[in-house]
């Protein structure tokens, strides 16, 4: 089998090596054509010069893209995948709208099938194979790539039908944003108290109000400045407006989470928009009643 990917950001191209390592022949694409060769040199794989180059390359093809627009534009521009001629799987595991999916199954070329099967987990569990994959499709559907999602994940959720990957995905990190800001406004209150950050840190991380996600995040909530960022406040504020809009199609109330959308639409007016999720602990520690 024949792999392409495109997208190396910073999930991708941990991704992208993983299947690499597990002996797949894989072609990558990737907008900054830079990055791509030295990828390719990196890792000794092949690289395409344009999506319908991929896509009239490989036997699956397996995006990993920011956002709908971008997706879009992959896939639907005039040198887009769709327009190859070898690709007939095409799975997109961005964090995307389940429109956009349903979208994308509907454009597919003549035979094809499109697997929406976005990721949980951050760059590290890119990087060590340990994301969980939710897979918008029964598992017959998913058997051919399932190897590949071996490859990449831990563990693989399939939802039975196209666009469930992409609702589940937003519903999860719908609750990782709301964590991350209940999160920093504990500390903060727990810092003007006079207790310092460490030992606050140190008692939430053995209460019962711990998620996974705070202890493999610790380093960067306590020195952001001194680590790579994984995840930007501005794709948290991508997540959070596909997440309210798709709550307004089924009529469903999500005051949490709005007000949790709201915090970050002012962080990113604030100019934290490239900065690490985690720096909402800082932008609590500045912003007054």
């Amino acid at each position: 089998m024949r792999v392409g990917f495109a997208g190396l950001g910073r999930m991708g191209q941990r991704m992208a090596a993983n299947l690499i390592g597990a002996g797949y022949d894989l072609t990558v694409w990737t907008r900054n054509s830079d990055k791509a060769q030295a990828f390719a040199v990196a890792q000794g794989c092949a690289v395409a010069d344009s999506p319908r180059a991929l896509s009239d390359a490989v036997d699956v093809l397996v995006t990993m893209l920011a956002d709908d627009p971008a997706s879009q534009d992959v896939h639907l521009g005039a040198d887009g995948l769709f327009r190859g001629t070898r690709a007939r799987t095409f799975v997109e595991m961005g964090t995307m709208s389940p429109a956009h999916i349903a979208a994308l199954a509907a454009a597919a070329p003549e035979g094809a099938t499109v697997i929406d099967a976005p990721v949980s987990g951050a760059t590290q569990a890119a990087a060590d194979a340990q994301l969980l994959i939710m897979a918008g499709a029964k598992a017959d559907t998913v058997a051919e790539v399932q190897p590949l999602f071996d490859a990449m994940g831990k563990e693989t959720i399939c939802l039975g039908r196209t666009g469930a990957g992409a609702v589940m995905k937003l519903a999860v990190n719908m609750l990782i944003h709301g964590i991350n800001q209940t999160f920093a406004e504990a500390m903060t209150l727990a810092e003007a108290s006079g207790i310092p950050t460490g030992a606050a840190f140190e008692a939430i991380e053995a209460s019962a109000a711990c998620a996974p996600m705070l202890t493999y995040r610790k380093p960067l909530y306590l020195d952001e400045a001194a680590h790579d960022v994984t995840f930007t406040v501005a794709l948290a504020q991508k997540d959070m407006r596909v997440t309210a809009a798709l709550a307004d199609s089924y009529n469903v109330a999500l005051p949490q989470s709005r007000a949790t959308l709201d915090i970050l639409n002012k962080a990113v007016a604030a100019g934290y928009d490239a900065r690490d999720m985690a720096a909402i602990l800082d932008f609590m520690r500045e912003s007054k009643p």
